[in-house]
């Protein structure tokens, strides 16, 4: 079943409403997360508004132990309380079975991302007791033992209790549901393990558009998911056949939501004096991925000497980190360059991954930055979309800023063979540049012409996104809602 319209009120053939008798008590949700890129879904969009209107909810965070966010997370309409400990798989034979499960589902579906990471990274640094996983694997896989394999190993990490304190919890005040919103990270499957071991329903959100090509295997299978789009949705039914018998939801993308907000949005002259900028100046916006891979500073880094020599005629440049991965390392690259090119600071440097959030200054900042950019650079990253939304013009780069481009085979995989980037990259909504000389002249054409790519630019956000009217947060809810309401039904109207 695939819902992608709002969740119905009433379920045919049954005397509830949402599930529950009228006069009932309203069930309890409980949402789960442990990244600023899901705080900011719960924090700054209507979701947990919507959600409370047929529900009560409680919210479990990692971010709530940060004094900084207390503030923000007290204002929610949730009881919001800390995320219980968590303690890892033992290596053997926990983790040493994911492995083997993985290896086996990656050569059965030959998911071009995760090869491509393999032959790039992986092989060079797992130790050869993990390499040699590989053959019997690719003998699982031919023997199509794959769902055997995965239905054993879950039931194997089942019985390994990795959250006592949530155990617990559950057994004291069980919720209706739990909505798991990081089904690909270390702390939530805990809490889903926890919760599938007394029997409560979970729905999870796969939180971002390449998850499903990328990430290592969800080997829990939930009740329910939602997605952003009608892409994604065939690729979970695709990755993990399991998932075609249970409703996935198509909503939207809720991260983007406060895009569409008045509230967030500062003139160009309050945003440019909040950054130091001139308002009267273009903004080239650089906006640097992930580390973990590519060293993309390096990029930001030319094309500030470029600037600097005025190559680009009269602009200016911000660079922005990306908030997972902002420790403040790149703010002194730049002091060079200023005042015609600003870092931005994005996180609190030194702040553990789990316990980062984005207050409303912060999302303010956020949405300004793309919205009155005048061309946006980056490689191949979900900035990619935020500047798309705004009809901002996008260069993407197709080669790798390194010197000596050691990643340059990888960047050209993303780009051209990677099942969530091919299709954006190829799209013609994006400039593909091969080096530094096109790179400058795609950023002048765009800014002499910011409207050129433009319905490409527009395909690619629908693509993408799905739906792009600011209520992703509401369907997000309404799906929540539905899938609790189906859960009651089937196990009765008056459970």
């Amino acid at each position: 079943m695939v819902i992608q319209t709002e969740a119905a009120e009433v379920v045919a053939g049954h005397e509830c409403v949402d599930g529950f008798t009228a006069s009932g008590p309203m069930p309890e949700i409980l949402v789960l997360s442990s990244s600023l890129l899901t705080d900011r879904m719960f924090l700054h969009t209507r979701f947990l508004d919507v959600l409370n209107t047929q529900s009560s909810v409680r919210i479990w965070a990692t971010s709530a132990r940060n004094p900084r966010f207390q503030e923000t997370w007290n204002s929610v309409p949730a009881k919001v309380e800390d995320f219980p400990e968590i303690r890892a798989f033992r290596e053997f034979p926990h983790n040493y079975l994911r492995r083997l499960n993985e290896f086996t589902w990656d050569f059965l579906q030959m998911p071009p991302a995760r090869l491509s990471m393999m032959r790039h990274f992986r092989d060079k640094t797992w130790h050869r007791s993990i390499r040699a996983l590989k053959l019997p694997a690719k003998v699982l896989a031919a023997i199509k033992a794959e769902q055997i394999l995965e239905n054993r190993l879950e039931k194997l990490l089942l019985g390994y209790p990795r959250s006592n304190d949530a155990s617990e919890a559950f057994k004291k005040n069980p919720p209706a549901i739990v909505f798991t919103t990081g089904p690909f990270q270390f702390e939530q499957p805990a809490i889903v393990a926890a919760a599938k071991n007394l029997g409560i329903p979970c729905l999870a959100l796969i939180p971002s558009w390449d998850n499903i090509s990328t990430k290592g295997r969800m080997v829990f299978k939930h009740d329910g998911y939602i997605v952003w789009s009608a892409k994604m949705e065939q690729e979970l039914r695709d990755f993990y056949p399991q998932t075609r018998d249970v409703p996935v939801y198509v909503v939207g993308a809720p991260q983007f939501d406060v895009f569409f907000e008045q509230k967030f949005q500062q003139s160009r002259a309050d945003f440019c004096a909040s950054q130091g900028l001139r308002p009267d100046v273009p903004i080239i916006l650089y906006a640097v991925g992930s580390p973990n891979f590519v060293q993309e500073h390096h990029g930001a880094l030319e094309l500030a000497e470029r600037i600097q020599r005025g190559e680009l005629g009269d602009v200016q440049m911000l660079v922005r980190p990306h908030p997972i991965h902002d420790n403040a390392e790149m703010s002194s690259l730049f002091d060079r360059f200023a005042p015609r090119v600003v870092p931005q600071r994005t996180a609190e440097a030194g702040t553990a991954l789990t316990a980062r959030s984005q207050d409303e200054s912060q999302i303010t900042e956020w949405v300004n930055t793309f919205r009155h950019a005048d061309v946006v650079v980056n490689l191949s990253s979900t900035a990619t979309v935020d500047g798309a939304i705004f009809d901002r013009p996008i260069v993407n780069l197709d080669f790798d800023p390194e010197p000596g481009g050691p990643k340059q085979a990888l960047v050209k995989e993303v780009n051209h063979s990677w099942t969530h980037f091919k299709p954006v990259a190829e799209s013609g909504g994006v400039w593909l540049v091969n080096d530094y000389t096109e790179m400058v002249e795609a950023i002048r054409t765009y800014l002499r012409t910011p409207q050129l790519h433009r319905e490409r630019r527009r395909w690619l956000v629908e693509y993408v996104c799905g739906y792009i009217d600011g209520r992703s947060g509401d369907r997000m809810a309404e799906a929540v809602l539905d899938f609790c309401s189906s859960r009651a039904i089937s196990q009765g109207c008056n459970r």
